[in-house]
């Protein structure tokens, strides 16, 4: 009986840690896709930006062109750290699910 126990206990470890790894690169390749994607989103409105500035006629021109810039490339950096944030919350969840159930047993033993 004891055997069977073994045996029963090693797949089921096995499966849960598939899983968790299996949602770990999940998580991992979606915020490396959002971030790669933010980055380069970033560059070509740097990009804009300075094409804008160097066609600017006055000094008025150049400052507002700088003003829209920070005040979009600010935005976006927050809407992007708010992104990323929920991603990563998203992903420790989905890792650490598939050990509730194991945890909930351990906690019914005690």
């Amino acid at each position: 009986m004891a055997t069977e126990d073994f045996s029963k206990f090693g797949k089921e470890s096995l499966e849960i840690a598939t899983t968790s790894l299996g949602a770990w690169s999940k998580g991992a390749q979606a915020i490396a896709v959002e971030f790669a994607d933010y980055s380069k989103r970033s560059v070509e409105d740097t990009a804009a930006a300075w094409e804008k500035l160097l066609s600017a006629k006055s000094l008025e021109k150049v400052i507002e062109v700088q003003s829209e810039y920070v005040k979009s490339s600010y935005q976006d950096f927050v809407a992007e750290a708010t992104k990323l944030g929920e991603l990563y919350v998203d992903w420790a969840k989905e890792a650490y699910r598939p050990f509730e159930g194991v945890l909930a047993k351990t906690s019914s033993l005690t």
